[in-house]
Protein backbone atom coordinates (compact mmCIF):
# COMPACT_ATOMS: atom_id res chain seq x y z
CA UNK A 1 0.00 0.00 0.00
CA UNK A 2 1.14 3.54 -0.72
CA UNK A 3 1.46 6.26 1.88
CA UNK A 4 0.84 4.14 4.95
CA UNK A 5 1.61 5.71 8.31
CA UNK A 6 2.68 3.33 11.07
CA UNK A 7 2.29 4.63 14.60
CA UNK A 8 4.39 3.13 17.39
CA UNK A 9 4.81 4.50 20.88
CA UNK A 10 2.97 7.67 19.97
CA UNK A 11 5.28 8.62 17.09
CA UNK A 12 4.45 8.31 13.40
CA UNK A 13 6.79 7.18 10.65
CA UNK A 14 6.14 7.45 6.94
CA UNK A 15 6.52 4.01 5.34
CA UNK A 16 7.16 4.91 1.75
CA UNK A 17 6.33 2.71 -1.16
CA UNK A 18 4.79 -0.51 -2.30
CA UNK A 19 5.26 -4.04 -1.11
CA UNK A 20 5.88 -7.14 -3.21
CA UNK A 21 2.66 -9.13 -2.82
CA UNK A 22 3.78 -12.14 -4.88
CA UNK A 23 4.05 -15.41 -2.98
CA UNK A 24 6.08 -17.05 -5.77
CA UNK A 25 8.56 -19.72 -4.68
CA UNK A 26 12.07 -19.91 -6.12
CA UNK A 27 12.97 -23.52 -5.29
CA UNK A 28 15.57 -24.84 -7.72
CA UNK A 29 16.42 -21.36 -8.97
CA UNK A 30 19.75 -19.57 -8.53
CA UNK A 31 20.36 -15.85 -7.96
CA UNK A 32 23.46 -13.66 -7.90
CA UNK A 33 23.09 -10.40 -5.97
CA UNK A 34 25.95 -7.91 -5.94
CA UNK A 35 26.59 -5.96 -2.75
CA UNK A 36 24.29 -8.27 -0.78
CA UNK A 37 26.38 -8.10 2.40
CA UNK A 38 24.50 -5.01 3.60
CA UNK A 39 21.48 -2.76 3.07
CA UNK A 40 18.99 -3.36 0.28
CA UNK A 41 21.06 -6.17 -1.21
CA UNK A 42 21.12 -8.08 2.06
CA UNK A 43 17.34 -7.76 2.48
CA UNK A 44 16.85 -8.87 -1.13
CA UNK A 45 19.06 -11.91 -0.51
CA UNK A 46 17.12 -12.72 2.66
CA UNK A 47 13.80 -12.63 0.81
CA UNK A 48 14.97 -14.74 -2.15
CA UNK A 49 16.49 -17.28 0.28
CA UNK A 50 13.20 -17.38 2.20
CA UNK A 51 11.50 -18.31 -1.08
CA UNK A 52 13.89 -21.23 -1.57
CA UNK A 53 16.42 -19.84 -4.03
CA UNK A 54 20.12 -20.65 -4.05
CA UNK A 55 21.61 -17.21 -3.38
CA UNK A 56 25.15 -16.14 -4.22
CA UNK A 57 26.17 -13.01 -2.32
CA UNK A 58 28.78 -11.29 -4.50
CA UNK A 59 30.65 -8.65 -2.53
CA UNK A 60 34.03 -7.06 -1.89
CA UNK A 61 33.98 -7.49 1.91
CA UNK A 62 33.69 -11.26 2.26
CA UNK A 63 33.83 -11.13 6.07
CA UNK A 64 30.67 -9.01 6.09
CA UNK A 65 29.30 -11.27 3.37
CA UNK A 66 29.84 -14.39 5.46
CA UNK A 67 28.21 -12.75 8.48
CA UNK A 68 25.18 -11.81 6.35
CA UNK A 69 25.00 -15.29 4.80
CA UNK A 70 25.18 -16.98 8.20
CA UNK A 71 22.39 -14.77 9.52
CA UNK A 72 20.20 -15.44 6.46
CA UNK A 73 20.80 -19.20 6.55
CA UNK A 74 19.85 -19.32 10.24
CA UNK A 75 16.75 -17.16 9.81
CA UNK A 76 15.38 -18.78 6.65
CA UNK A 77 16.52 -22.37 7.18
CA UNK A 78 17.92 -22.29 3.65
CA UNK A 79 21.49 -23.64 3.62
CA UNK A 80 22.06 -22.54 0.02
CA UNK A 81 23.32 -19.02 0.71
CA UNK A 82 26.96 -18.65 -0.29
CA UNK A 83 29.49 -15.83 -0.61
CA UNK A 84 31.88 -15.10 -3.45
CA UNK A 85 34.44 -12.31 -3.66
CA UNK A 86 33.62 -9.57 -6.17
CA UNK A 87 35.22 -6.13 -6.37
CA UNK A 88 33.37 -4.13 -9.02
CA UNK A 89 36.15 -1.52 -9.00
CA UNK A 90 38.57 -4.04 -10.54
CA UNK A 91 37.84 -5.84 -13.82
CA UNK A 92 40.35 -8.56 -12.86
CA UNK A 93 38.21 -9.36 -9.79
CA UNK A 94 35.04 -9.34 -11.91
CA UNK A 95 36.55 -11.83 -14.35
CA UNK A 96 37.80 -14.03 -11.50
CA UNK A 97 34.33 -14.02 -9.94
CA UNK A 98 32.72 -14.98 -13.26
CA UNK A 99 35.25 -17.76 -13.91
CA UNK A 100 34.68 -19.20 -10.42
CA UNK A 101 30.90 -18.91 -10.69
CA UNK A 102 30.71 -20.54 -14.13
CA UNK A 103 32.98 -23.39 -13.00
CA UNK A 104 30.90 -24.13 -9.90
CA UNK A 105 27.32 -23.14 -10.73
CA UNK A 106 25.41 -24.76 -13.57
CA UNK A 107 22.42 -22.42 -13.58
CA UNK A 108 21.63 -18.74 -13.12
CA UNK A 109 18.06 -17.50 -13.22
CA UNK A 110 18.27 -14.10 -11.53
CA UNK A 111 21.07 -11.51 -11.68
CA UNK A 112 20.52 -8.46 -9.47
CA UNK A 113 23.07 -5.74 -10.14
CA UNK A 114 22.52 -4.05 -6.78
CA UNK A 115 25.92 -2.85 -5.51
CA UNK A 116 26.81 0.79 -5.83
CA UNK A 117 28.84 3.74 -4.61
CA UNK A 118 27.52 7.22 -3.94
CA UNK A 119 29.03 10.66 -3.34
CA UNK A 120 32.64 9.46 -3.54
CA UNK A 121 35.40 12.06 -3.51
CA UNK A 122 37.10 11.95 -6.91
CA UNK A 123 38.88 8.65 -7.32
CA UNK A 124 39.46 6.00 -9.95
CA UNK A 125 39.01 2.26 -10.14
CA UNK A 126 41.89 -0.17 -10.63
CA UNK A 127 41.36 0.24 -14.38
CA UNK A 128 41.33 4.04 -14.34
CA UNK A 129 37.59 4.65 -14.56
CA UNK A 130 35.92 7.35 -12.46
CA UNK A 131 34.58 5.47 -9.41
CA UNK A 132 30.82 5.99 -9.88
CA UNK A 133 30.95 5.16 -13.59
CA UNK A 134 33.35 2.26 -13.01
CA UNK A 135 31.47 0.52 -10.19
CA UNK A 136 27.84 1.44 -10.82
CA UNK A 137 27.85 1.05 -14.60
CA UNK A 138 30.96 -0.50 -16.16
CA UNK A 139 31.49 -3.11 -13.44
CA UNK A 140 27.94 -4.40 -13.78
CA UNK A 141 28.08 -4.11 -17.58
CA UNK A 142 31.10 -6.45 -17.63
CA UNK A 143 29.62 -8.81 -15.04
CA UNK A 144 26.40 -9.15 -17.04
CA UNK A 145 28.39 -9.77 -20.23
CA UNK A 146 30.36 -12.56 -18.56
CA UNK A 147 27.28 -14.27 -17.07
CA UNK A 148 24.86 -13.78 -19.94
CA UNK A 149 25.30 -17.16 -21.64
CA UNK A 150 24.55 -18.94 -18.37
CA UNK A 151 21.41 -16.81 -17.99
CA UNK A 152 20.32 -17.70 -21.54
CA UNK A 153 20.95 -21.40 -20.90
CA UNK A 154 18.85 -21.20 -17.73
CA UNK A 155 15.98 -19.18 -19.27
CA UNK A 156 13.47 -17.95 -18.36
CA UNK A 157 15.82 -15.62 -16.51
CA UNK A 158 15.83 -12.04 -15.26
CA UNK A 159 18.43 -9.27 -15.03
CA UNK A 160 17.58 -6.49 -12.58
CA UNK A 161 19.58 -3.26 -12.45
CA UNK A 162 19.18 -1.10 -9.34
CA UNK A 163 19.18 2.48 -10.60
CA UNK A 164 17.74 5.55 -8.88
CA UNK A 165 15.37 8.47 -9.20
CA UNK A 166 18.67 10.35 -9.38
CA UNK A 167 18.92 9.32 -13.05
CA UNK A 168 16.68 12.32 -13.79
CA UNK A 169 19.64 14.58 -12.93
CA UNK A 170 22.08 12.57 -15.02
CA UNK A 171 23.59 13.10 -18.46
CA UNK A 172 26.01 10.91 -20.41
CA UNK A 173 28.96 13.24 -20.91
CA UNK A 174 30.78 11.34 -23.64
CA UNK A 175 33.40 14.12 -23.87
CA UNK A 176 34.33 13.62 -20.20
CA UNK A 177 33.07 10.23 -18.99
CA UNK A 178 35.79 9.96 -16.35
CA UNK A 179 35.14 13.42 -14.92
CA UNK A 180 38.68 14.62 -15.54
CA UNK A 181 37.63 18.03 -16.87
CA UNK A 182 34.99 18.74 -14.24
CA UNK A 183 33.71 16.67 -11.32
CA UNK A 184 30.79 16.93 -8.93
CA UNK A 185 30.24 13.82 -6.85
CA UNK A 186 26.47 14.24 -6.67
CA UNK A 187 26.19 14.60 -10.44
CA UNK A 188 28.66 11.74 -10.99
CA UNK A 189 26.26 9.47 -9.08
CA UNK A 190 23.31 10.69 -11.18
CA UNK A 191 25.23 10.14 -14.43
CA UNK A 192 26.00 6.55 -13.40
CA UNK A 193 22.36 5.89 -12.51
CA UNK A 194 21.26 7.18 -15.93
CA UNK A 195 23.81 4.80 -17.43
CA UNK A 196 22.03 1.95 -15.57
CA UNK A 197 18.72 2.92 -17.18
CA UNK A 198 20.22 3.21 -20.66
CA UNK A 199 22.09 -0.10 -20.28
CA UNK A 200 18.84 -1.79 -19.27
CA UNK A 201 17.02 -0.33 -22.27
CA UNK A 202 19.61 -1.44 -24.82
CA UNK A 203 20.17 -4.82 -23.14
CA UNK A 204 16.43 -5.56 -23.24
CA UNK A 205 16.32 -4.68 -26.93
CA UNK A 206 19.20 -7.02 -27.70
CA UNK A 207 17.73 -9.88 -25.62
CA UNK A 208 14.35 -9.94 -27.34
CA UNK A 209 13.35 -13.52 -28.05
CA UNK A 210 15.80 -15.08 -25.58
CA UNK A 211 13.41 -15.34 -22.59
CA UNK A 212 15.92 -13.30 -20.60
CA UNK A 213 14.43 -10.00 -19.44
CA UNK A 214 16.15 -6.84 -18.21
CA UNK A 215 14.49 -4.23 -16.01
CA UNK A 216 15.68 -1.32 -13.87
CA UNK A 217 14.31 0.16 -10.69
CA UNK A 218 14.41 2.94 -8.13
CA UNK A 219 14.47 1.45 -4.61
CA UNK A 220 13.38 4.65 -2.89
CA UNK A 221 15.29 6.86 -0.50
CA UNK A 222 16.73 4.30 1.85
CA UNK A 223 18.89 4.79 4.95
CA UNK A 224 21.88 2.55 4.17
CA UNK A 225 25.67 2.72 4.17
CA UNK A 226 25.57 4.19 0.65
CA UNK A 227 26.11 7.72 2.03
CA UNK A 228 29.20 6.72 4.02
CA UNK A 229 31.46 8.95 1.89
CA UNK A 230 29.61 12.12 2.92
CA UNK A 231 29.55 13.28 6.55
CA UNK A 232 26.93 15.93 5.74
CA UNK A 233 24.63 13.42 4.01
CA UNK A 234 25.06 10.93 6.85
CA UNK A 235 23.84 13.51 9.35
CA UNK A 236 21.01 14.68 7.07
CA UNK A 237 19.81 11.11 6.56
CA UNK A 238 19.84 10.54 10.32
CA UNK A 239 17.85 13.72 10.94
CA UNK A 240 15.28 12.90 8.24
CA UNK A 241 15.20 9.14 8.81
CA UNK A 242 11.48 9.59 9.57
CA UNK A 243 10.96 10.01 5.81
CA UNK A 244 13.32 7.26 4.62
CA UNK A 245 12.60 3.64 3.81
CA UNK A 246 14.18 0.87 5.80
CA UNK A 247 16.42 -1.50 3.80
CA UNK A 248 13.57 -4.07 3.89
CA UNK A 249 11.15 -1.56 2.38
CA UNK A 250 13.79 -0.50 -0.14
CA UNK A 251 14.28 -4.11 -1.25
CA UNK A 252 10.63 -4.64 -2.14
CA UNK A 253 10.89 -3.46 -5.75
CA UNK A 254 14.01 -5.57 -6.35
CA UNK A 255 12.14 -8.61 -5.02
CA UNK A 256 9.08 -7.71 -7.10
CA UNK A 257 11.14 -7.51 -10.29
CA UNK A 258 12.81 -10.84 -9.44
CA UNK A 259 9.73 -12.90 -8.59
CA UNK A 260 6.44 -11.40 -9.78
CA UNK A 261 4.73 -13.80 -12.17
CA UNK A 262 3.17 -10.96 -14.17
CA UNK A 263 6.65 -9.69 -15.12
CA UNK A 264 7.81 -12.92 -16.77
CA UNK A 265 7.78 -11.37 -20.26
CA UNK A 266 8.08 -7.70 -19.24
CA UNK A 267 11.42 -6.19 -20.26
CA UNK A 268 13.13 -2.84 -20.76
CA UNK A 269 11.03 -1.18 -18.06
CA UNK A 270 11.76 0.96 -15.00
CA UNK A 271 9.95 0.40 -11.71
CA UNK A 272 9.48 2.19 -8.40
CA UNK A 273 7.29 1.09 -5.48
CA UNK A 274 6.54 -2.17 -7.30
CA UNK A 275 4.96 -0.43 -10.30
CA UNK A 276 6.12 1.15 -13.57
CA UNK A 277 7.62 4.61 -13.09
CA UNK A 278 8.51 7.62 -15.22
CA UNK A 279 11.87 7.62 -17.00
CA UNK A 280 13.60 10.87 -17.93
CA UNK A 281 13.77 11.83 -21.61
CA UNK A 282 17.52 11.14 -21.48
CA UNK A 283 16.76 7.65 -20.21
CA UNK A 284 14.52 7.01 -23.23
CA UNK A 285 17.07 8.07 -25.84
CA UNK A 286 17.84 4.99 -27.94
CA UNK A 287 20.74 6.57 -29.78
CA UNK A 288 22.46 7.53 -26.52
CA UNK A 289 21.82 4.01 -25.21
CA UNK A 290 23.47 2.46 -28.28
CA UNK A 291 26.41 4.85 -28.15
CA UNK A 292 26.93 4.20 -24.43
CA UNK A 293 26.87 0.44 -25.14
CA UNK A 294 29.58 0.77 -27.79
CA UNK A 295 31.74 3.12 -25.71
CA UNK A 296 31.41 0.79 -22.68
CA UNK A 297 32.60 -2.14 -24.78
CA UNK A 298 35.58 -0.11 -25.99
CA UNK A 299 36.53 0.96 -22.45
CA UNK A 300 36.31 -2.63 -21.21
CA UNK A 301 38.00 -4.16 -24.26
CA UNK A 302 35.13 -6.53 -25.03
CA UNK A 303 33.04 -7.36 -28.08
CA UNK A 304 29.34 -7.69 -27.25
CA UNK A 305 27.29 -7.88 -30.42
Amino acid sequence: PLGVVVVTGGAGRFVAGGRCESAARLDGRAAVITGANTGIGKETARELARRGARVIIACRDTAKGEAAASEIRAETGNPQVVVKKLDLADTKSIREFADSFLAEEKELHILINNAGVMLCPYSKTADGFEMHLGVNHLGHFLLTFLLLERLKQSAPARIINVSSLGHHGGRIRFHDLNGEKSYNRGLAYCHSKLANVLFTRELARRLQGTKVTANALHPGSVYTELVRHSVAMTWLWRIFSFFLKTPWEGAQTSVYCAVAEELESVTGQYFSDCQPAYVSSWGRDDETAKKLWNVSCELLGIQWD
